[in-house]
């Protein structure tokens, strides 16, 4: 492999000579090659969004000059839009603090200007990676600020989009089924009858809870660390420069983004982040309800509940001809447990912000962007392939209706509990109706048995 020489501070190394990346990131990669985890793409853009708004700050202020701070937007719009997403190879399992991957966009940046200057790959002319690119912030800023980008990108552009529409199909489903009664199941066991539709509007109601919870959390994250530079201080940063990389930003992207009030917490803490994936957390809680709901119902199909049809998108066994499996649910239930898991480990990494620097900051990030993505592809994925498919099979709803003791609940104002339960115990035991064993115990007579069960008379209001 041809190469070519890049220095730092710690003296020159080898590196691919079509490489954009220099030194550091080199080191990088050959001190840390541990796992296949990368440092998610996001976080690269949500990089050079900073990188772009930090040298038109910088050139603003007389800091940077304007011909370099040029080269550099460019970069960055060339990295923003995807095109050199391969020059950023580094491990979550890094430094913590995400400084590597800091001096790997700083290094690409800078090559990828010089070349746009007409200069060689590794000159570090006429853009420094660190005096240019990097001016005025530090690793421990520019980190979380990226962080924070990051997670308010994927939010808006895939989560909230995709938990939006999964709530809306359910409510679709609630709408066109709720004239159709069906039993209830408490404990696993028969209950008193309800609506398939008010069977389903329970899950609007927890998204709808989950989606709030989400949008409560954002406006923290919205406030981002940058300006802070090493420790809180904003030592090397000029005046004003942290409030005038926010405004910008939020013009670049269109988001909300503020400059924390507190730089020493936005280094050393990460409440924001854990609040969000709390919240992750609470649509992944819900989404496994709903996974497990409908595979009980729909189990069978002859041996089972069967009171709904999923959708048959492939074979499912390689041994039982015909069988088919509720794999959407299945999909759903664990990519569930995996936001759960998510949860607890990027709650102990954020609980590890030692003095002025929590040093878990790739791990954090990595955990709640995963989490992000499982939800929002697994939302869309069972509302495309299982929700919108789904049928209802009335007749068997209608039978499980009708075999089930429960109805006799709306006895108890007009004879008392005790002789309801001695009717249900006696239909149990003889293997006869309700209204069979009401008439026998002579309880009631027909008429007021079929006056007072109804299944259509104990729905609610």
């Amino acid at each position: 492999m041809s190469t070519r020489s890049e220095t730092d501070s710690m003296g020159s190394i080898e590196v691919a000579h079509d490489a954009y990346w220099g030194a550091q990131t080199q080191r990088s990669l050959q001190f840390f090659a541990i796992g296949e985890e990368r440092i998610p793409v996001p976080v690269i853009h949500a990089l050079a969004q900073i990188k772009k708004a930090a040298a038109g700050c910088n050139a603003d202020s007389g800091r940077l000059d304007a011909d370099l701070a040029r080269l550099i937007e460019q970069a960055c719009d060339e990295i923003i839009s995807g095109q050199h997403d391969a020059q950023f190879p580094l491990s979550v399992w890094q430094t913590g603090s995400g400084t590597q991957s800091n001096m790997n966009a700083n290094e690409v940046i800078a090559n990828r200007a010089n070349e746009l200057a007409g200069k060689t790959l590794g000159g570090k002319q006429p853009v420094h990676p660190n005096d240019h690119v990097n001016s005025g912030q530090s690793s421990n800023d520019i980190f979380p600020s990226a962080m924070h980008l990051a997670a308010l990108s994927e939010i808006d552009q895939h989560l909230l989009p995709a938990l939006h529409a999964l709530r809306d199909c359910l409510a679709d489903i609630a709408a066109r089924y709720q004239d159709q009664i069906k039993i209830g199941r408490t404990h696993m066991m028969d209950a008193t009858p309800l609506t398939f539709g008010q069977e389903m509007s329970a899950f609007v109601s927890q998204l709808d809870l989950g989606i709030e919870a989400i949008e409560q959390a954002l406006p923290a994250v919205c406030a981002i660390a940058q300006g802070g530079t090493a420790v809180g201080t904003g030592l090397n940063a000029p005046k004003g420069f942290a409030q005038a990389v926010a405004e910008r930003l939020k013009e670049q992207t269109g988001l909300p983004i503020t400059s924390a009030e507190n730089k020493f917490a936005a280094l050393a803490g990460h409440e924001p982040l854990v609040r969000l994936h709390g919240a992750c957390k609470q649509i992944a809680v819900t989404l496994m309800k709903l996974a497990n709901d409908l595979r009980l119902l729909g189990s069978g199909p002859r041996a089972g509940l069967a009171e709904v049809r999923l959708p048959a998108n492939e074979p499912g066994s390689s041994i039982m001809p015909g069988k088919v499996n509720p794999t959407q649910c299945e999909a759903l239930s664990m990519l569930a447990c995996q936001v759960m898991g998510n949860d607890s480990s990027l709650s102990m990494a954020a609980a590890q912000g030692h003095l002025q620097l929590n040093v878990f900051k790739p791990l954090i990030i990595y955990n709640l962007l995963q989490s992000i993505r499982l939800l929002a592809d697994g939302s869309n994925s069972f509302r495309q392939h299982c929700l919108q498919g789904l049928e209802v099979d009335a007749e068997k709803m209608h039978e499980h209706l009708d075999n089930s003791l429960m109805l006799v609940t709306a006895l108890n104002p007009v004879i008392g509990y005790d002789k309801a339960a001695d009717i249900a115990k006696k239909a149990w035991q003889e293997g006869t109706s309700l209204k069979q064993a009401a008439l026998a115990l002579n309880y009631l007579s027909e008429a007021e048995f079929d006056q007072h069960v109804q299944a259509k008379h104990m729905l609610g209001d």
